[in-house]
């Protein structure tokens, strides 16, 4: 019989944020991979949860190896439940490894939903969430974040970061550097905690406060994307002419392109009356 790999999301700060199903995962799995074992017997008993199974570390550093043997037992009939410290695995937390290794061998991968930090975050950014990226940590040294941020000038997506608070200053210094001061932005703190704490406004002014207030705790930055570029009168002049060589009529080519750059529709009019001329 086949067993299954789980990988359950864990509270980011308030324990009362697990869920039944957590709790019972917890109990129920023949093994539990942890991050930290200490932090996971922790976990379980403020959610009131009792690990009955193997309790075994799964980390950054001997994830590789582990996730054969994981896999062994998933194969054999286990279930293998996997939790980080806090969140979703496999997101700037172990599992992705696991969970790699788990689908080349066919062993069936599940999810246990719950808290996430980036989601939470950028809810409360105040910025567009239609369509977002995450980024994890920033690089660590100054060169390849600037070379990592260089790489995001042309992003149009909201753009999701976590930081450490002893390297937030550093970090939003080089956002300001690279996107500049005006871009919009916010920075979340300890969230789901007692002192949680969200602050919005433009990369400049948030860079200024964090370097006065040395903020504390776990730090998510969400980073508005680049704002759209109207297109030039050139390349609308352009677009008309290409529409009429097409069959449309300049004044009906024009006014829709009026309608959606926002430029004069009586300027652009002449421009593509004084484009043809030209021609």
């Amino acid at each position: 019989m086949t067993g299954r790999i789980v990988l359950a999301a864990t509270p980011i700060g308030n324990a009362a944020d697990a869920s039944e199903r957590l709790r019972e995962a917890l109990a129920s799995a023949d093994v539990v991979a942890a991050e930290d074992t200490r932090r996971a017997r922790d976990l379980a008993r403020r959610i009131g949860a009792e690990i009955a199974g193997d309790l075994i570390a799964v980390h950054d550093h001997n994830e590789a190896d582990r996730a054969a043997a994981l896999v062994e037992r998933a194969s054999a009939g286990a279930t293998v439940v996997l939790v980080s410290d806090a969140g979703m695995p496999t997101v700037s937390d172990p599992g992705f490894r696991l969970v790699e290794a788990a689908t080349a061998a066919g062993v069936d991968v599940t999810v246990l939903p719950g808290p996430s930090a980036v989601l939470a975050a950028l809810a409360l950014s105040g910025l567009p969430t239609d369509r977002f990226c995450f980024e994890g940590f920033a690089p660590r040294k100054a060169g390849e974040r600037q070379r990592a941020f260089a790489a995001l000038a042309a992003e149009a997506r909201t753009m999701v970061f976590f930081e450490a608070p002893h390297r937030l200053v550093d970090t939003l210094a080089a956002m300001v550097a690279s996107w500049g001061p005006d871009r919009r932005a916010s920075v979340s703190r300890e969230l789901t905690k007692t002192y949680e704490e969200t602050r919005r406004g433009t990369l400049g002014e948030l860079a200024a406060w964090a370097r006065q207030s040395e903020p504390r705790g776990e730090i998510v930055v969400c980073i508005a994307g680049r704002p759209a570029q109207a297109p030039s009168m050139e390349a609308l002049v352009e677009e008309v002419l290409a529409r009429v060589d097409g069959g449309e009529r300049a004044k009906d080519a024009v006014a829709d392109l009026s309608q959606t750059s926002g430029v004069s529709r009586r300027d652009l009019y002449a421009r593509v009356l004084q484009a043809r001329g030209e021609r």
